[in-house]
């Protein structure tokens, strides 16, 4: 009944001790292919700058053969460095598409950090040689991190990772992070940011997005980019010539044109990894081919994570129910 209705609430605890990487690959990979298929839509993308110096955004959409509605309201605050913050910041809303009633909010963080780690797990896993051995990040904060652990996972085959900030200096709790793959793959801070380029099978790109990262003579053929930093209007990680150069994968088509990589060479020829994943599109990787995955995220890959928890959370009596009468 309407006075009888509950809103359940998942915190930060919450969501950390719900979440799981292989129910979040299943889950992302079940949103690539709903956005394939034409059963899940994704709303157009709201991303501004704020006179606070923040990025705001809104991200949403639904799949009415499930029942799915609902949004992350999320964006980038660099200034909450200064108070010891994390400068991501994001919350997901599930509703209940019948009656517009809000279902659960969830601490979009975490979420976030893991589906978009799981995507670029499914971009290397469909887009990268199989006898990859090398990777480069550039960046070391959170999403670094997590692109870089999804790829060791993925990629047994890995050997050496090196690994670009935007000073130069090592990142100790960075690399702390990664003592566990120690014995099977060695992690450096590389000295010339071109020459591990050059060098790496996988180059990730992890950083703000303020600008481009190394020079485009740099990229070989036969390597492999996951580009998740352009997410906005004016931000880039890639120089200019290389997309014209590329097999250009991406989450959205016009998405990726309006805030991605491809907003820099939107007449590139370009497919989405949802359609290499249901079989729309074939793909047969040519050694000397130079792949790139552009990353903006979709709302959907939010909403099934999200949905997973909810139900988790249900069913183990995680979170807090309030009541919300109408």
């Amino acid at each position: 009944m309407p006075d009888q209705s509950r809103f359940l609430l998942l915190d930060r605890d919450d969501v950390e001790r719900l979440l799981q990487p292989a129910d979040v690959m299943a889950a992302v990979k079940e949103a690539f292919v709903l956005h394939s298929e034409r059963e899940g839509r994704v709303f157009p993308v709201v991303r501004e700058r704020l006179a606070t110096g923040g990025v705001f955004g809104i991200k949403s959409g639904d799949v009415p053969s499930q029942g799915l509605l609902g949004f992350k309201a999320a964006g980038f605050w660099p200034e909450n460095r200064k108070q010891g913050g994390e400068p991501h910041q994001a919350t997901v809303l599930l509703m209940d598409p019948a009656t517009g009633r809000p279902l659960c909010m969830i601490d979009g963080n975490a979420i976030t950090t893991m589906r978009t780690g799981a995507a670029g797990a499914w971009g290397l896993k469909m887009l990268a040689r199989a006898d990859s051995t090398s990777v480069c990040v550039f960046g070391a904060g959170v999403q670094a991190a997590v692109q870089l652990r999804f790829a060791l996972v993925q990629f047994p085959s890995l050997s050496q990772a090196r690994y670009v900030t935007h000073d130069g200096a090592r990142n100790p709790q960075f690399e702390a992070a990664f003592s566990t793959f120690s014995s099977r793959c060695d992690l450096q801070l590389a000295s010339d940011r071109n020459d591990a380029v050059a060098t790496s099978d996988i180059v990730i790109t992890a950083t703000p997005g303020a600008g481009a990262l190394f020079d485009a003579h740099a990229l070989q053929p036969g390597t492999h980019l996951n580009c998740v930093g352009a997410d906005t209007r004016g931000k880039r990680e890639l120089p200019d010539g290389v997309l014209p150069r590329v097999r250009l994968v991406v989450d959205d088509h016009e998405q990726a044109k309006q805030i991605g990589e491809t907003q820099w060479a939107p007449s590139t020829p370009c497919i989405e990894l949802g359609d290499l994943l249901t079989g729309k599109h074939a793909f047969q990787r040519q050694p000397s081919d130079i792949t790139v995955f552009d990353m903006t995220g979709l709302a959907l890959q939010d909403l099934t994570v999200a949905r997973g928890l909810y139900r988790r959370a249900v069913a183990e009596h995680v979170g807090s129910s309030i009541a919300w009468p109408w």
